[in-house]
């Protein structure tokens, strides 16, 4: 029980700092306006799959991909100076669908709803 505590304290530090790093020291012009939005690591504490989104078309989201696995490097060295843990994880970047699966989900529901007789009161 304390490990999972203890990981999940490493993941919302990881995603503070990183969110960080990225707004503050972060030169890559293919990275624009990125949010993390969860962090998961490993049991070993290895590894890390951080989820990000972006604003902007396809192409952008690609773009981004491309530099921050480029710079997972950098962005790792970064973190080491930051946290106080022993090993710093492996970075693996995953955009997250999450906020436009919701929103793909929304706009059917609302479409159902249009779709529905008018019921009388």
């Amino acid at each position: 029980m304390a490990n999972e505590q203890r990981r999940r304290r490493v993941e919302e530090q990881i995603q503070q700092e990183l969110s960080e790093i990225l707004r503050l020291e972060m030169k890559d012009p293919r990275v624009g306006l990125i949010t993390i939005s969860g962090v998961k690591v490993s049991p070993d504490f290895a590894a890390a799959k951080i989820y990000y989104t972006i604003l902007g078309s396809a192409e952008d989201c690609e773009a981004a991909d491309v530099g921050l696995r480029s710079a997972a490097g950098f962005l790792r060295s970064a973190l080491g100076k930051r946290l106080r843990i022993h090993n710093i994880p492996e970075l693996r970047f995953t955009y997250d669908t999450s906020i436009e699966r919701g929103v793909r989900l929304s706009q059917l529901i609302d479409q159902a709803v249009a779709d529905l007789p008018p019921t009388e009161e």
